[in-house]
């Protein structure tokens, strides 16, 4: 069935303009002013609203195993909660086991997302060890459509790689054509600072700010750049939170070293006297790295205005504060580190961003999914609205008025950071590939109807 969105304001990063939308088997087939339904065409009046392409958010963790749990969302909840908050395509993590083969893992994912996922997807592949076997196995990834590698400077014991590994990791990337994530942060150090804090009985979730502050960001994004300079590797600094590694990422950027930075929607809008609030109630907000002091979200704002910080996502990661979050009652070292936010980032973006002026409506476009699309190997099929991409589109109401609240809200969770907050706009259709997903701001699609999404290695 083709469908036809008609007397909307396309927005994209290179402007706005009255057109029409017409699309059928799965792509936009033309983009201009009255243009004719065809017989039987499903005809969406879009007059006084905005049509966006389908956003992407590059950072999400549906299949999670974290701390002896799982994160509660799988992918059919999580892509329902997408797409009703108008995202058209999400990159989830595969993250093998210390000893397992990264094979291994993949399949444990895709067998995860198999007919469940109302939207596109795809995924990163974090390394977690490297040898010979892993090598091979990330070449073959790579070939699969998988040509980005997740690193991380944390998670002693668990996740975390050395320096060899990251050295190896990051050369291997600049000759596939990969694109390296990085979480910086330092794996050795937390730790110490955590093991200090807890003997002198600071053990409440708002301490784990202290854990990890932001010189130990600074000093992991030092880090991690430095040898990717060696290497000639592409990396993007991953949930960027605060202005102490955004000056040293943007310096190496503004050297010539190819470096991208993301943000995430909740570093934009939350603060550190979130996970400040007693009686536990902290423990909703605690996420790695952590909430910061207000005095940094200017900056991050700034480098979104400017383009130091390319993409905005949400890191994803619903865990219960009734049943999971409470693990850490009396060591805050055993809280489910991650927060829930895959259907608020948009509207949480377009209403304290571009309503309040921080934002124009096409950097708001460009941040939150062009140019996610454009760093991951996604566009033009995905972030377009042109002729021959994938027909994801959001008709994006500017009238609506909401709150934000988990009594209502599609995530499998049973909080919302944002609980009570103001929403001014929202997405009132959602298309993926053509097929109607969203229909008044009501999810109407169907589990299974997304699909893994390969990418081609960038070689910038």
């Amino acid at each position: 069935m083709s469908l036809l969105i008609q007397g909307g304001e396309v927005v994209t990063p290179e402007g706005r303009r009255r057109a029409d939308v017409l699309c059928a088997e799965g792509r936009i087939l033309r983009v201009g002013p009255g243009l004719d339904a065809p017989p039987g065409a499903d005809v969406i009046n879009a007059s006084g609203q905005y049509v966006f392409p389908g956003f992407v958010d590059p950072h999400v963790h549906v299949h999670l195993p974290a701390s002896g749990t799982l994160a509660k969302d799988n992918y059919e909840t999580a892509s329902r909660a997408a797409v009703v908050g108008g995202t058209t395509c999400f990159l989830d993590f595969v993250i093998p086991g210390r000893d397992e083969p990264p094979l291994s893992a993949l399949r444990t994912w895709q067998e995860q997302s198999a007919g469940r996922s109302a939207c596109d997807f795809s995924y990163h592949l974090a390394v977690t060890r490297y040898d010979e076997e892993v090598e091979s196995q990330l070449r073959e990834i790579v070939r699969f459509g998988v040509p980005s590698f997740k690193v991380h400077l944390a998670y002693k014991g668990a996740v975390s790689v050395d320096d060899t590994a990251l050295f190896r990791t990051l050369g291997l990337a600049k000759e596939l054509g990969a694109i390296v994530v990085a979480h910086c942060e330092n794996a050795e150090i937390i730790p110490e600072l955590q093991r200090r804090l807890l003997a002198r009985g600071r053990t409440g979730p708002e301490w784990h700010h202290d854990s990890r502050p932001p010189a130990i960001e600074a000093d992991g994004t030092h880090h991690v750049l430095a040898l990717a300079r060696i290497q000639g590797a592409h990396v993007c600094v991953a949930h960027l939170s605060c202005e102490e590694p955004l000056r040293i990422a943007a310096a190496a950027r503004g050297a010539g070293q190819p470096v991208w930075i993301e943000t995430m929607v909740q570093y934009l809008v939350l603060d550190r006297t979130f996970a400040e609030q007693p009686g536990f109630e902290g423990a909703k907000y605690v996420l790695s790295p952590p909430l910061r002091d207000r005095a940094n979200q200017r900056a991050l704002w700034e480098g979104l205005r400017d383009g130091t910080i390319s993409t905005v996502g949400t890191d994803h990661a619903p865990f219960d504060f009734a049943t999971q979050k409470t693990r850490g009652r009396g060591d805050f070292t055993k809280i489910p580190n991650g927060i829930p936010g895959i259907e608020d980032r948009v509207n949480l973006l377009y209403t304290y961003g571009v309503l309040e002026g921080r934002l124009t409506l096409e950097q708001f476009v460009d941040v939150a999914g062009v140019q996610a699309a454009k760093l991951f190997g996604l566009y033009p099929r995905k972030g377009a609205v042109r002729e021959g991409s994938d027909a994801d589109l959001v008709v994006y109401d500017p009238d609506h008025r909401g709150t934000i609240s988990a009594r209502t809200h599609a995530m499998n969770v049973d909080y919302n950071p944002y609980e009570g907050w103001a929403i001014r706009g929202r997405p009132r259709f959602v298309t993926v590939r053509g097929e109607v997903v969203v229909r008044d701001g009501r999810f109407v699609g169907r589990a299974g109807h997304g699909r893994f999404v390969p990418r081609e290695p960038t070689h910038f």
